[in-house]
């Protein structure tokens, strides 16, 4: 299981450091997918066969749906980590999340898989007032503890679904 957070920069040569707390779980290879939000998904091998099985299932009679089955699996990449814990991270998946070189990204631990995305792109989307509204929402003040409400995650004060 994957949790927790951690940043760092994209090197010149596409090249990203994975931290030492989530590598063991990765394993020394694993895969690079891209994401349904503006990242990518790093699964270990286990996973990604769950993952590519699921996609694999999906009705190939409509034509998006066998557009999503290429988008997904074909642009799915095999990687490695080298002696350092750093991972090439192929240019066409670069472009697609939006993570540049020289920029920094954010590994997060997600359960079964990491999101990597870039650092300024993960701020506007999970930003100070964003969180705050999460706790707002998870913070049974009746127990004093975080516990989902009744209804939790289905609109905010204004009646806006998240």
């Amino acid at each position: 299981m994957f949790v927790g957070q951690s940043s760092h920069s994209l090197d010149d040569k596409g090249r990203l450091i994975i931290p030492a707390k989530f590598r063991e779980a990765l394993g020394r290879s694993f895969y690079l997918v891209i994401g349904y939000d503006p990242c990518l998904y790093a699964y270990d091998e286990a996973e990604f066969e769950k993952f590519a099985e699921g996609i694999a299932d999906i009705d190939e009679g409509p034509a998006a749906n066998r557009d999503d089955r290429r988008y997904l699996l074909a642009s799915a990449a095999d990687c490695e980590l080298d002696k350092s814990g750093r991972v090439l991270i192929p240019d066409w998946l670069r472009d697609a999340a939006g993570i540049r070189p020289g920029h920094d990204c954010i590994i997060a631990g997600v359960g079964r898989k990491l999101e990597i995305w870039d650092k300024d792109v993960w701020n506007e989307k999970f930003g100070k007032e964003r969180i705050l509204r999460i706790r707002e929402k998870l913070y049974d003040r009746k127990t004093g503890s975080f516990a989902p409400a009744a209804g939790a995650g289905t609109a905010d004060r204004n009646g806006t679904p998240d």
